[in-house]
């Protein structure tokens, strides 16, 4: 038997420039594609639907600065072109070219953590 090891906050975190910057305690994806109908003239119904681009939206509950991150002055606002890495037993899935689209934010004192943060991205690789 198998043994898999289950994924934990630890293994989901942002990275800018092969650095880890922030450890997400959970995530929700969704690939979104935009299709276009094709149709022809006299024609009552499409003859054919035709795939387009293809977006991803990762919705990421409770963000936490990573320690480097909280001594260089992260900011969450200012981050661009980044990378959500996901490891997973049996593989790495890595969305590139990310931007965030809402943060969510609500904290104690001294409390480094983003309650919601949603990003788009343009590119996602799977590792084996």
């Amino acid at each position: 038997m198998p043994n898999y090891t289950l994924p934990t906050s630890k293994d989901i975190y942002l990275e800018v420039n092969g650095r880890k910057l922030a450890i997400v305690e959970s995530y929700r994806a969704q690939a979104v594609r935009e299709s276009k109908s094709v149709e022809a003239f006299g024609e009552a119904e499409p003859v054919a639907t035709v795939g387009g681009k293809v977006r991803y939206l990762i919705e990421l509950s409770r963000v936490y600065a990573a320690q480097g991150a909280l001594a260089d002055g992260i900011d969450f606002y200012a981050l661009t072109d980044f990378n959500l890495v996901i490891h997973k037993p049996d593989c790495r899935i890595v969305y590139s070219g990310c931007e965030w689209s809402d943060i969510g934010e609500e904290a104690g004192l001294n409390d480094t953590v983003l309650e919601s943060v949603k990003i788009l991205s343009s590119r996602r690789m799977v590792i084996r």
